[in-house]
């Protein structure tokens, strides 16, 4: 009889410990379940981190025919100033009848304010995300004029080493090359006398 009631007992203890771990964790992804979302609040979205926040640089530090490339959405970014040489240039008539889209036609390459002569709010600064608009390389700055690779004819621009893509200064693109449109112009617009912000629509 006290062996038996020895053996009742232990069973009991077995099961209450057996009751007492099951609950605790049950208990334990309970509560990691409200946890979950709540710490998922807090971080960031995908959408939020893939959409970037807006990009400040002082433009002013360019100087003119200089070139600086920022990062903006995880994309390249040329700021170029201009000379008054360089926009000579882009209104050189022999040079618009090579363009495929001189006029910036296509809407969504450039933002309205940008779509002008120069594709650009100001004309001596031309901002552009730097990806060819054929499969996404990254085209060489090439400003000089009349080069033996390019041609004696070449007046400063972009060619894409990739498949041979070209654009002018303005970022449009020439006939006859693989890529379709133009650079595309990111939102952007300049906050003060010194700051140009890249990511956020100017109204002008």
């Amino acid at each position: 009889m006290n062996v038996t009631n020895q053996n009742i007992s232990a069973s009991q203890i077995d099961r209450r410990r057996f009751l007492v771990g099951a609950t605790t964790v049950v208990g334990s992804f309970g509560v990691a379940g409200l946890l979950i979302p709540f710490i998922s609040s807090i971080n960031p979205s995908a959408r939020a981190r893939s959409g970037g926040a807006p990009v400040r640089f002082n433009y002013l530090k360019i100087k003119p025919g200089q070139q600086v490339t920022l990062s903006w959405r995880g994309k390249p970014v040329w700021v170029l100033h201009r000379t008054p040489q360089m926009l000579k240039q882009l209104n050189n008539g022999e040079l618009l009848n090579k363009l495929s889209d001189p006029t910036s036609s296509v809407k969504s390459q450039q933002p309205e304010y940008a779509k002008n002569k120069f594709r650009s709010i100001r004309p001596e600064f031309f901002v552009t995300i730097a990806l060819c608009t054929h499969l996404g390389c990254i085209p060489n700055f090439r400003p000089e004029l009349g080069t033996e690779d390019l041609g004696i004819a070449w007046p400063g621009g972009y060619f894409c080493p990739c498949h041979g893509s070209r654009f002018d200064l303005a970022g449009r693109v020439y006939q006859g090359v693989p890529a379709p449109t133009n650079l595309e112009i990111p939102p952007y617009q300049f906050i003060s006398d010194t700051v140009l912000e890249i990511g956020t629509s100017s109204k002008t």
